[in-house]
């Protein structure tokens, strides 16, 4: 599938494909067609997470050219997967290896940012955690300064912060945007509002798509940090009691609510063949999750998911098995494909789930 290779004018004017378990059966909509496949009483869920300029360029203390990609931060840490020489326009596979780091190395950052190399992972040499030497409003301001968004090489031209903000863009933790929500435009959001569902939000440090390095990759997605605010916890509950469903807007939506999801009774059947516990509970709160959704995840949290177009064989896509079976959604993917739908972070969405086309 071809990617998009830059935000595109007019967001509702993208192509959807609806995708239905439930009638073995897909539609051909557009973005702006989202409303028509909300109830009222359902609950449509998206990242409220800003997206970092988590790309740091810089040299080690022997003055070798690095780029350190940020993930997620912990206890004043933040854990990094570094990179060698190129840049952004060179394939992230065919990347030089970073230099070799070992735990107390410096690593600076332009002229306002340094990190000493705290420890690097087992898994990876390429997996680092770092301690900046500015803490506070003096590394939020060096950050901004010297960071860039992270971006691949099927971009036409180089990306600006505010090209990777979602609407519902709030605090700083995403490596990458969390895409799915991009399109939702103003206009659509008052349109989902109006037939009575409810818009809420999750934040969800969304980490990066392609590490460069086979053995990192995949072990995606790697452990992310996520926030259940109590009103999106008391909404999802409500629309539990009262039928209404839940809509993941993003694979990182579905990642937070499923590990905020205490398990309940009930004995329903998913859309990809789990079991769903109607009666199960998403819990106010927070931490990282390393929860892994794909075929056989039995649903606790969500019902139905608006997303961007997934390969097969990626990380995303196994999540969207949790879903759809996996003979729809290949059958569904070649059917965009056929008909040019574009992927990545800046292309076309699905819209997964039980019951959208059939009752």
């Amino acid at each position: 599938m071809s990617p998009a290779t830059w935000p595109r004018g007019s967001p509702l004017a993208e192509r959807l494909l609806v995708v239905d378990p439930r009638c073995d059966c897909t539609a051909e909509k557009t973005v702006g067609d989202l409303a028509a496949f909300v109830r009222a009483g359902d609950v449509v869920v998206v990242n409220d997470a800003a997206t970092l300029p988590a790309s740091l360029r810089g040299r080690t203390s022997n003055g070798e050219p690095v780029e350190a990609r940020l993930l997620a931060s912990r206890d004043g840490s933040w854990r990094a997967v570094l990179f060698g020489t190129g840049v952004w326009r060179t394939r992230t596979e065919d990347r030089a290896p970073p230099p070799q780091v070992r735990e107390g190395d410096v690593l600076t950052f332009g002229e306002t940012l340094r990190a000493r190399v705290d420890a690097v992972s087992h898994v990876s040499d390429r997996l680092v955690t770092l301690r900046f030497d500015a803490q506070g409003d003096r590394f939020w301001s060096a950050l901004y300064h010297e960071g860039r968004p992270v971006q691949y090489s099927y971009v036409a031209r180089p990306l600006s912060l505010w090209h990777v903000q979602t609407p519902f863009a709030a605090r700083p933790w995403s490596s990458e945007m969390p895409s799915a929500a991009r399109p939702l435009a103003w206009d659509l959001v008052l349109a989902i509002r109006a037939k009575g569902a409810r818009i809420v939000s999750i934040t969800h440090a969304a980490g990066l798509s392609s590490t460069g390095d086979a053995t990192l990759d995949a072990a995606l997605p790697l452990r992310e940090s996520y926030e259940v605010p109590a009103t999106t916890a008391e909404a999802i509950t409500a629309a539990r009691a009262s039928g209404g469903r839940v809509i993941a807007v993003g694979t990182t939506v579905v990642r937070a609510l499923e590990s905020a999801a205490v398990q309940g009774r009930g004995d329903g059947t998913s859309a990809g063949g789990g079991v769903v516990e109607r009666e199960s509970t998403v819990i106010a709160g927070g931490g990282d999750t390393e929860l892994v959704v794909a075929s056989g995840h039995a649903l606790r949290a969500a019902d139905a998911l608006f997303t961007g177009m997934h390969e097969p064989g990626t990380s995303h896509d196994a999540l969207l098995q949790a879903f759809a079976p996996r003979e729809l959604l290949l059958r569904a993917f070649e059917l965009a494909e056929r008909g040019g739908f574009l992927g990545h972070e800046f292309g076309d969405s699905m819209l997964v789930g039980a019951g959208l086309l059939a009752s």
